[in-house]
């Protein structure tokens, strides 16, 4: 379409527009500045971002109170324990209790008869002394007073050392004081006399 020769010509170079005047919009839009802030659309990710933290929140509530209740279980289970050990406790020393009785009564007939035959009160405390003895190996604890035996520092503590040439170094050759048990049920170890190593 052909220019009208009235028109003025529109200036194409980026002059400086009067003082006052007002500028197009599209030169608004070329001014410096931060752009407009975007509105969010449901299309956007930082739509509904509300729901997602009511479901976040949900989740950790949640997990707290599983948290606090598997705490009170394991509380309830240590309470539980310490009853339960306990009552073996209690089971286990009235069983030791009870079957120590006999042996209880025996020695209490031997001193009834201590003004009879002393040789019958020997024998009485001897069988009663094989009664006990025979309870502590029922309840786990053998006796130990073997002589001729090497030396166990496990099994034997040494309170002297004889010089005896009929015997080999390191062997016990007398027991002071029987020890009883093994291993780690052992009540105590054998107190002995160990010949003399060269």
């Amino acid at each position: 379409m052909p220019r009208h020769p009235q028109e003025p010509e529109r200036a194409t170079s980026a002059e400086p527009a009067p003082e006052g005047a007002v500028r197009p919009p599209d030169e608004e839009s070329r001014q410096p500045g931060p752009p407009p802030w975007p509105q969010a659309t449901n299309d956007e990710p930082g739509a509904g971002t509300a729901p997602a933290v009511d479901e976040h929140a949900a989740a950790m509530r949640e997990l707290e109170d599983r948290w606090r209740r598997a705490l009170a279980d394991l509380d309830n289970l240590r309470k539980r324990h310490a009853r339960e050990l306990e009552r073996e406790r209690t089971v286990e020393r009235s069983r030791t209790a009870a079957a120590f009785l006999p042996v209880l009564d025996n020695l209490e007939l031997a001193l009834s008869h201590a003004d009879a035959d002393s040789g019958a009160v020997v024998e009485g405390i001897r069988a009663v002394r094989d009664q006990a003895v025979s309870v502590l190996e029922l309840l786990g604890y053998p006796r130990h007073a073997e002589t001729g035996v090497a030396f166990d520092p496990a099994r034997h503590e040494v309170v002297s050392v004889v010089d005896d040439p009929d015997v080999e170094p390191g062997t016990v050759v007398q027991v002071l004081r029987p020890g009883y048990g093994d291993g780690d049920r052992q009540l105590r170890p054998a107190t002995v006399t160990v010949a003399k190593r060269e």
